[in-house]
């Protein structure tokens, strides 16, 4: 038997969206964005460059320096990251009430 104590194991079918992009600052975004049920409708984004990752919402999109922080990206890239992101996080729907 493992000796892990799992907080959950847990399995699903997800869609995965991979896109590929170079905004006006000309910085390179290479993105898997992941449709789940999990994260309360939120969609995890996968900065495939740099292995970072982030659960992100409408309203993480909102938060100022949020993206610049989870990607580590100037303000210009950021900001041409949210206006991508803003056509396809859509909004949130709660699915396991």
């Amino acid at each position: 038997m493992s000796e892990f104590d799992f907080l959950y194991d847990h399995k699903e079918e997800t869609t995965t969206r991979f896109v590929c992009f170079i905004g006006k600052a000309l910085h390179r975004f290479d993105l898997a964005i992941m449709t789940t049920t999990r994260y309360y409708g939120k969609k995890m984004v996968i900065d495939l460059q740099s292995g970072r990752s982030a659960v992100i919402g409408p309203d993480d999109l909102a938060e100022e320096g949020y993206l610049e922080y989870a990607f580590k990206l100037n303000e210009e890239q950021a900001q041409e990251l949210t206006e991508f992101l803003s056509e396809v996080i859509g909004s949130i729907h709660f699915t396991d009430i």
